[in-house]
């Protein structure tokens, strides 16, 4: 067989989709810890901008799962895969280190979004001007229409989600580490992460399928589906992710020696 990015998406089409999306959730989260080891804070800054990105190209991919009752949209796993990276950044670095990350992978995405509508922008060949040489491109307005167009509003959407919840999961976050100091990793790592998650969804989904939706899908599906639902895939992978939260001081070894510990919340 021959080994090419259609070969891998012909096979990851025949894999059940909800094996695919627990190997998503382990690329992801052993991807974070990758980074955190070759780049440290770095690194989790980098996973941070690219995993908000393409969350927000993925969301307009829907998926079938045997465990929903409507097609669910994409993004999800990619999404929340960062709770583990500010987590990891609050742990080690501090809450400003992790509010940087916030700050970074907004303006991120906000520069990958205009510099695509500004690609968009550019009159696209006619079909005598590109003649057979270039006729394969003819189609690229196409294509990236269909994946930036929707970006301002889920843009909006998406941001304003997101900047909540991930500044709510880093005040969670060291609020439960200044009570319980450095004990109880898990209860901190899980914990803010199930309250922001939450929010996430509600937020989101609300602004993406309600407010700004064009066909906004009924309220059974929104709150059963798309909040609720959803966030039970959140919580599955908030625990999933508790051995990289252990694991990511080992990654950061390199990068953490004679570094002080950030202190507690007060």
């Amino acid at each position: 067989m021959t080994l090419s990015p259609a070969a891998l998406v012909d096979f990851l089409n025949g894999l059940p989709p909800a094996l695919l999306l627990v190997g998503q959730m382990l690329f992801c989260f052993s991807a974070i810890l990758a980074l955190a080891r070759l780049f440290g804070q770095s690194g989790l800054y980098i996973y941070i901008i690219v995993a908000i990105i393409g969350a927000n190209v993925e969301v307009l991919k829907a998926v079938q799962f045997p465990f929903y009752e409507h097609p669910v949209a994409m993004g999800t796993i990619l999404f929340s895969s960062t709770y583990l990276a500010t987590d990891i950044l609050t742990e080690h670095y501090g809450r400003e280190a992790a509010r940087r990350g916030i700050y970074l992978s907004f303006a991120g995405y906000l520069l990958f979004t205009l510099m695509m509508l500004i690609t968009l922008g550019f009159r696209p060949m006619t079909a005598d001007q590109a003649g057979e040489d270039m006729a394969w491109a003819l189609s690229t307005q196409d294509h990236l229409s269909a994946l930036f167009l929707p970006a301002p509003a889920l843009f909006l959407s998406g941001m304003a989600s997101y900047l909540a919840s991930q500044l709510c999961d880093v005040w969670i976050y060291q609020k439960i580490r200044g009570a319980t100091g450095q004990r109880h990793l898990w209860l901190r790592n899980n914990g803010s992460t199930m309250v922001s998650a939450l929010i996430d969804n509600t937020v989101f989904s609300l602004l993406a399928w309600r407010v700004f939706a064009e066909t906004p899908v009924d309220w059974h599906a929104l709150v059963f589906t798309y909040i609720l639902g959803t966030y039970l895939m959140r919580v599955a992978a908030s625990l999933l992710d508790t051995p990289f939260m252990y694991l990511s001081r080992r990654a950061l070894a390199p990068h953490l020696t004679g570094r002080p510990q950030p202190a507690k919340a007060a």
